[in-house]
């Protein structure tokens, strides 16, 4: 039997960062993420594009779907899946939750 990950939350931006183009670039533990708002929902995905190399939180958000500023290919922020090509491998996601006036991203370990 496995236990599941234990999540550790990592403090990140204030909502207030991603109020201007809906997205927004963070750091937690090292690593880059684009922190989204859609709806008033808040999602998570590392920044960089698995087709590109470019920075997600550089592209153009429309509703639930992130362009890439690169190829203009774009993924869902809510799953990271791939949606339009040239992307065709999605993009790591993360759980996130306001808490303390912060963006908290769940990060495994």
């Amino acid at each position: 039997m496995t236990q599941a990950a234990t999540l550790s939350w990592v403090a990140t931006l204030p909502p207030s960062a991603l109020k201007e183009h809906g997205v927004a670039k963070a750091s937690a533990n090292g690593l880059s993420v684009a922190l989204y708002v859609v709806e008033g929902e808040y999602f998570a995905t590392a920044d960089l594009c698995t087709h590109g190399a470019a920075s997600l939180s550089d592209g153009f958000l429309d509703g639930e779907l992130i362009e890439c500023p690169l190829h203009q290919g774009t993924f869902n922020v809510k799953t990271g899946a791939p949606v339009d090509a040239p992307c065709s491998v999605a993009v790591r996601s993360f759980p996130v939750k306001l808490q303390d006036g912060l963006l908290h991203v769940g990060m495994e370990g």
